[in-house]
């Protein structure tokens, strides 16, 4: 099988080495087995005709069947183009060809009746359509009754006649002959209870559907089989870790029940139990812990990672927590300094600019086990860094580590791989997280602590600005603070500081007699540190930023957040922002200030943030809007090697194909079962082929 679907594309008919080589260069497409997954991105639906008199512009492509009347050539500039006046009994259009007009000037003879399908645009009060496919008009093509598939391509390629027609020409030629090679990859007993077609009879139906039911099933098929082997991986490293690597047993809760009987400042949600109990069954099981904690901006996953360091301290062991930048390690830091002191333990902070002395004495103390709990940056991960015994490596924000830094943190002790518990403030739609996180065990903090009031959020535009000078106006009268955040423009720094600057101006003309901070990222680290202290201790009232801010401190009195440009802004940072503001126990607001003219996307964010405080609802719009590779970043690039799923909008499928991989590997853990061995040779294809699914962190 493997030979057939490895032979290089230039030996297919109609391709040849010159289109091969284009198809490398265009589509990274080098193989017949590449070529083949090379799925449609849409189907024209063939089988119905529009009237010209029945056209509107919210139509896709559609077919006419009209009667050529006139075909001129209209000169503009040194620039022709190919105009035919067509008609039927409902009315006239007009169609135009820029490119290739001599070519197409030879097909269209004056009273001729052909079939044109493109889409519809109105000009003045004629409809028209540019470029359109043209076809005469047959017994056979006018009552034909199929789904066209339609293939992404690139100029180059439709210069050299690769465009979507001419790829599926080829391609009617690779499926008939890959058939007899094409091997089932789902075994029937999976097949039978998710009710899925074969893969042979998929393959056919995904490139030339007979009719639209088959379609639907063959694109269930093969989004099913993509989800069930990233599952299947995932699933498989979770199984082999935890029977693999022991875990230290950290069963002691002294110094956990001191804390929570005579210091705990506030009282714990239900959620914030909850996850403490399942981190607990971890750390006691002997196994390791892999887990994420899921929770939005103020849940409170910093208390339940502090709980889970005192239980790993009781039990003899050390914590780290690492952060992606020295800001969010400091905020760390000082936090959670305070609850340190309260039970005695010793705590310190390691980042790239702690001082040398510094350093000799956290070396040493960390070698001693005097020191318990150690926060910084990557900095924890240098050679130099040794714990006597670390039982617990906390991470803050993962999808900014990699795997290998992941392995060094790993690396810190020799004995026990530490138990590793992850905290995201992102919250990640569900799809995501079962496919980013899929060897991780999730638990989502999915409640907000008593007393704390829901940001009210409001839109408004430009024009409304003395009006929203006059609200902050009304706030800082009550005493509280006001953020005013600008967006960085990721092109020119000098906008960028532009931007900030005239907006400090104007703010400051506004509110003379207000105090003012200003933090961007060019300052150096000492003048934004000073800036933040002014404002935290309430010297300065309003502070205008660039979002810098978005990671920065708790100010509990900071009741206002004005965000200039939103609709410059993703729902994700647009979220964050906003959890900035809400920390105290006042009612606080979220202004997003936009100009008038918004795009469709800019809309839904905005309407989207307006409508709800839910991180999780909000995550899941972004998906929808952004995809799932935008939202990870480079890290996870590999998720959107998918070629056919969509995590955005294929959830039900992620779930039956999840549910399908646990049920075998608990069967059958290693794969041997006969009726699992279509399986055990995909993998092994799989791997073959090194598919980018191991990029996944």
């Amino acid at each position: 099988m493997a030979g057939f679907f490895d032979t290089k594309i230039e030996f297919l008919k109609g391709v040849g080495p010159q289109k091969a080589a284009l198809l490398n260069k265009e589509l990274t497409i080098f193989t017949y087995g590449e070529l083949l997954q090379h799925y449609p991105f849409r189907y024209e639906d063939r089988t119905k005709f529009f009237k010209i008199g029945e056209l509107s512009a919210e139509l896709e492509n559609v077919q006419i069947i009209a009667k050529i009347q006139k075909v001129e050539l209209v000169s503009m500039g040194n620039k022709n183009r190919l105009v035919a006046h067509v008609a039927d009994e409902t009315g006239e259009m007009e169609l135009t060809w820029f490119k290739g007009i001599q070519w197409v000037q030879k097909k269209l003879p004056i009273g001729g009746v052909f079939i044109f399908l493109g889409k519809p645009a109105l000009f003045g009060r004629k409809w028209s359509i540019a470029h359109p496919e043209l076809e005469p008009v047959t017994v056979v093509n006018e009552q034909r009754n199929n789904f066209q598939s339609v293939y992404s391509t690139t100029e180059k390629l439709r210069n050299k006649f690769l465009d979507s027609r001419g790829i599926s020409k080829i391609m009617e030629g690779l499926v008939q002959g890959s058939l007899p090679h094409i091997q089932e990859t789902i075994p029937d007993g999976i097949r039978d209870q998710y009710q899925l077609i074969d893969r042979q009879e998929a393959i056919k139906q995904i490139h030339f559907p007979s009719e639209p039911n088959l379609l639907q099933r063959a694109r269930k098929r093969l989004k099913f089989e993509e989800f069930f082997y990233l599952q299947l991986r995932l699933l498989k490293m979770k199984v082999t870790r935890t029977e693999k690597y022991k875990g230290q047993v950290l069963g002691n809760t002294e110094l956990l029940t001191e804390f929570y009987n005579n210091h705990i400042p506030f009282e714990l949600t239900g959620a914030q139990k909850r996850v403490i109990r399942e981190s607990f069954q971890d750390l006691k099981s002997g196994k390791q812990m892999n887990r994420l904690i899921q929770g939005d901006v103020g849940s409170g996953k910093t208390m339940v990672a502090f709980i889970c360091a005192l239980i790993a301290i009781s039990s003899g062991a050390q914590t780290c927590l690492m952060a992606p930048t020295e800001i969010l390690a400091n905020q760390h830091y000082e936090g959670l300094r305070e609850f340190a002191d309260m039970v005695g333990i010793k705590i310190a902070l390691l980042t790239g600019s702690s001082k040398k002395a510094q350093r000799r004495v956290i070396h040493e103390d960390l070698l001693s086990g005097e020191l318990k709990i150690l926060i910084g940056t990557h900095a924890l991960l240098e050679d130099i860094v040794q714990f006597k015994n670390l039982g617990l490596a906390i991470v803050d924000e993962q999808h900014r580590f990699g795997v290998a830094q992941r392995a060094k943190l790993w690396a810190k002790n020799e004995v026990f791989i530490p138990h590793v518990l992850v905290m995201t403030a992102t919250p990640i739609p569900r799809t995501l997280a079962m496919t980013l996180y899929g060897d991780l065990d999730v638990s989502v903090i999915d409640e907000m602590p008593a007393g704390r009031k829901p940001i009210q959020t409001v839109h408004r535009f430009d024009k409304d600005r003395l009006k929203v000078f006059g609200f902050i106006n009304e706030e800082v009268k009550k005493g509280r603070q006001v953020y005013i955040v600008y967006p960085l423009i990721e092109e020119s720094k000098k906008l960028d500081l532009k931007n900030v600057m005239d907006g400090f101006e104007s703010i400051a003309r506004a509110f003379p007699n207000y105090p003012i901070s200003i933090l961007n990222g060019d300052m150096k680290a000492d003048a934004k540190e000073y800036e933040m202290k002014r404002f935290v201790k309430g010297e300065t009232k309003i502070m205008v930023a660039t979002t810098v801010i978005e990671v920065g401190v708790n100010v509990p009195n900071a009741s206002v957040m004005i965000i200039e440009n939103a609709e410059r802004f993703g729902l994700s940072q647009l979220h964050q922002l906003r959890g900035r503001v809400g920390r105290g126990a006042e009612q606080s607001y979220c202004v997003l200030m936009s100009k008038y003219e918004l795009s469709k996307d800019s809309r839904v964010r905005l309407d989207t943030m307006v409508r709800t405080n839910d991180g999780f609802e909000i995550a899941d719009v972004d998906l929808r809007l952004r995809g799932p590779g935008d939202l990870m970043g480079t890290q996870q690039s590999g998720i959107t090697d998918l070629l056919i799923a969509d995590l955005s909008k294929d959830a039900p499928i992620l779930i039956l194909a999840r549910d399908a991989a646990q049920q075998v590997l608990a069967n059958d853990p290693t794969l041997n079962l006969p009726e699992n061995a279509p399986i055990l040779r995909q993998i092994r294809q799989q791997k073959k082929h090194a598919v980018n699914w191991s990029r996944i962190s």
